[in-house]
């Protein structure tokens, strides 16, 4: 039995492919693929924000004078 399905003779479910294996299975290759695809998520992820901020100008307006009502909530004086 599986502790998933709980049937008898079923195969076991892969590992997800997102999932890291151990540190001494890992190829310099894959390393180096790894590290390109988060740079170009990094990239894409700082490319989203900034077209964010710049599309919904009034949106960063507003939290930037939100922060500013912080700054001026816990002022010691």
């Amino acid at each position: 039995m599986t502790e998933v399905t709980g049937e008898a003779g079923a195969a076991p479910r892969p590992a997800p492919r997102d999932e890291v294996p151990p540190d001494d299975d890992v190829s310099p290759d894959e390393v180096r693929e790894r590290l390109r695809r988060r740079a170009i998520f990094l990239r894409e992820l700082a490319e989203a924000r900034e077209l964010r901020r710049r599309v919904t100008p009034h949106r960063s307006r507003r939290a930037r004078i939100h922060a500013a009502l912080r700054r001026r909530t816990f002022r010691i004086h």
